[in-house]
């Protein structure tokens, strides 16, 4: 099924309309929720080329490193502390321009300019984090988070 993924060109939402539907066919039939994530972040990371795409999932008082596609990255955040920790802290999407102005930021390589941060949600208790990072400033802005909102979404039901 992998194979069947390809890039898809257009603006930025036609890109998302038409890979949801990519994403949920990779997802279609799967229970393994580490498949799932590995999953969504390559079609993600194919699809946009952003430099650092993947999940860090709650683990009592922090957040642990999971699948993800990219350099390698930090393995452990601590709540409200960096772009993560705020996002899983505060339970909302966080969409930051510059990284380097973001109060604590955590540097896990300075390639990163700017990211957005999507908080994994199941019945109102925050379990892991989508993160997204960009190698250019001021990638991110509502359309992303509006479609990396909805394919969190389809994730929760894996």
């Amino acid at each position: 099924m992998a194979e069947d993924l390809h890039i898809i060109q257009g603006s930025k939402e036609e890109q998302y309309l038409t890979l949801i539907p990519q994403i949920k066919g990779l997802l279609s039939g799967e229970t393994n929720l580490v498949a799932n994530l590995a999953n969504t972040a390559a079609a993600l990371k194919e699809q946009f080329g952003w430099f650092w795409v993947g999940f860090y999932l709650v683990d009592q008082n922090e957040l642990v490193l999971g699948p993800f596609q990219g350099p390698v990255a930090c393995t452990r955040i601590q709540k409200g502390r960096g772009v993560c920790g705020t996002s899983w802290a505060e339970a909302k999407t966080l969409i930051v321009p510059d990284v380097e102005k973001f109060p604590g930021h955590i540097a896990c390589s300075s390639l990163s300019k700017s990211e957005i941060v999507v908080p994994l949600l199941k019945d109102g208790v925050v379990w892991g984090v989508l993160d997204v990072d960009s190698s250019d400033y001021d990638q991110f802005d509502t359309t992303d988070q509006q479609y990396l909102e909805s394919i969190v979404s389809i994730l929760n039901n894996y």
